[in-house]
């Protein structure tokens, strides 16, 4: 499932905060929470978010700092990316650099619970 963020943002922080709300939202349709054990999934999900800032990039984690889910640009002099672009995990400490899923600033674009789509 995926679900497509089409809101744009006056500020990284704000974008995402829209990020996380989608994927929330994308999790919940592919667990909804209808028994006990899954409401209690649901809502380590939606705990178990981290943001962390790095010089260049803000890291999205999810649970509890155990998975990075995505790599947001957070500065303007990047030669290749803008700020804002979203970027796949290429490892715990780096994103993939080929190119940007989306942007948190501009909107319009798919999320899964799981972070970025893959390109096509």
């Amino acid at each position: 499932m995926t679900v497509f963020v089409n809101e744009s943002s006056k500020s990284v922080l704000s974008g995402i905060s829209k990020m996380k709300s989608a994927m929330i939202e994308d999790y919940n349709r592919w667990m909804p929470p209808t028994t006990e054990t899954r409401k209690k999934m649901n809502e380590e999900f939606v705990e178990g978010f981290e943001v962390k800032y790095g010089s260049k990039y803000i890291k999205l984690l999810t649970k509890n700092g155990g998975c990075v889910t995505a790599f947001i640009v957070g500065v303007d002099t990047d030669k290749k990316f803008k700020k804002g672009d979203i970027l796949k995990p290429a490892g715990w400490s780096a994103p993939a650099r080929n190119a940007a899923r989306g942007n948190v600033l501009d909107g319009n674009y798919p999320i899964n619970w799981t972070g970025p789509v893959y390109l096509k």
